[in-house]
């Protein structure tokens, strides 16, 4: 092989194109090439006329940045603006009432959402350790994982027989595989991208997040000298219907008297790149709550090392920028407005490609929120294959299909659904 004598055996072991990026390629082909392709293939919210779609307050707060704002270095953990605020982005309006009940917050600036898992994998297993992630996920968690030494186990997206109480979350397969991980390792992580899941639009739901969370919590309380990390990826999650609503159900089992023990914590990665449409300004944080100030404290510590050891400081111009925005009433609302006309064109696509698929008989997955709907397939690439000969391009994954939603104009939703029908039939 190429440069083996160079490279060491976890170079030698990358190989491939990224799978999204390489089907979004054919797309611009197809176009450039004159045919009539629609684009459901990149994970970049776009206007139905095919531009970027860019939050113009946002665009307006950056352009107006001082020039120390833009070329200066931020501080190794971040803007103490953007760190105040990361946590209000983590927990919204229940972060103040999870102050007053003596719980304590951590926050480290990190290049996007990525940057925060990379934090995360980097800190809280063991090298040689699993994590633990939903068996239809977003593909990069695996080398975030893989490049820390970790591997990583999976459990089912959806209860495989169904569930009345909590249709959108498979706990007793989540129970089983926590026990198996407690007797074979010291630490537990459980990466759960929800609400607005990458790459199916499920949200789990407030029974199904009661669910999860108590059993989480009763791991940890049964297995003590097992730590416990639940980290919580929120990057689509302000385009939800329930935007904080793993912070609102955490609230709710606090106040209706969960034990929460040392052993747990509980982490959110939040990601500038969607909610505030910079996706190129590498903006995001990492999140931590405990109620001990030692433990949040030490996290404080160890994430800013991690970041300095690893890529120095986060960008800075957008924490200045963003914290700026979102410091008056007048901006966040301004915002705000903005937010809600980009989630208004998410939930218009989704609605009308639910409906061509139903006239179609076509079994879309359960999708709610955020940027993407999925359709199971066991054989994702020949489906994928069949809709680019009908000029509808998608992203073949593990287990199904990706519908960029983002990415996709309303008017596309009856092609894309004729598309997936022939494809299936």
């Amino acid at each position: 092989m190429a440069g083996e004598n160079l490279l060491n055996a976890a170079g030698i072991a990358k190989q491939g194109s990224d799978t999204i990026f390489s089907w979004w390629a054919r797309y611009q082909d197809a176009k450039a090439a004159g045919r009539p392709a629609v684009n459901g293939t990149i994970g970049a919210l776009l206007e139905d006329d095919g531009n970027l779609a860019i939050n113009k307050v946002v665009d307006a707060a950056v352009r107006a940045a001082p020039e120390i704002e833009i070329s200066a270095y931020a501080p190794l953990a971040g803007l103490p603006s953007f760190l105040d605020l990361s946590k209000t982005l983590a927990f919204g309006e229940s972060r103040i009432r999870l102050e007053e009940l003596g719980f304590n917050l951590a926050s480290t600036a990190s290049p996007g959402g990525s940057g925060a898992l990379y934090l995360a994998a980097n800190n809280f297993l063991n090298r040689g350790q699993v994590a633990l992630l939903r068996d239809r996920h977003w593909g990069p968690y695996k080398g975030f994982l893989q490049n820390n030494g970790i591997d990583f186990e999976t459990w089912p997206l959806l209860p495989p027989g169904g569930n009345d109480e909590h249709p959108f979350f498979a706990d007793e397969e989540f129970q089983t595989k926590l026990g198996e991980l407690c007797s074979k390792q010291d630490k537990i992580m459980v990466w759960l991208n929800d609400p607005a899941h990458n790459p199916t639009g499920l949200s789990m739901g407030s029974e199904g997040r009661s669910a999860c969370l108590n059993s989480f919590v009763n791991s940890a309380l049964n297995n003590e000298n097992v730590g416990h990390t639940l980290l919580i990826d929120s990057a689509y999650s302000l385009y939800a219907d329930e935007p904080h609503a793993w912070a609102d159900t955490i609230l709710e089992a606090i106040e209706d008297g969960l034990l929460w023990p040392e052993n747990l914590l509980i982490c959110v990665a939040i990601s500038l790149s969607k909610s505030h449409t910079i996706y190129g300004l590498r903006t995001g944080a990492i999140v931590s709550l405990h109620p001990e100030k030692s433990v949040t404290d030490r996290l404080n510590t160890v994430m800013s090392v991690t970041g300095r050891q690893t890529w120095s400081a986060a960008p800075r111009v957008a924490q200045y920028c963003v914290s700026e925005m979102h410091s008056t009433e007048e901006g966040g609302a301004a915002w705000g407005k903005e937010r809600d006309r980009l989630k208004k064109l998410l939930d218009d696509r989704r609605a009308n490609l639910k409906s061509e698929c139903e006239k179609l008989e076509v079994p879309l997955n359960p999708t709610m929120d955020g940027f993407f709907a999925w359709i199971e397939a066991d054989d994702p690439v020949a489906v994928a294959e069949a809709c680019a000969k009908n000029d509808v391009f998608l992203v073949p994954l593990n287990g199904g299909v990706r519908i960029g939603l983002c990415a996709l104009s309303s008017g596309d939703m009856g092609k894309v659904a004729e598309a997936l029908s022939i494809a299936l039939g």
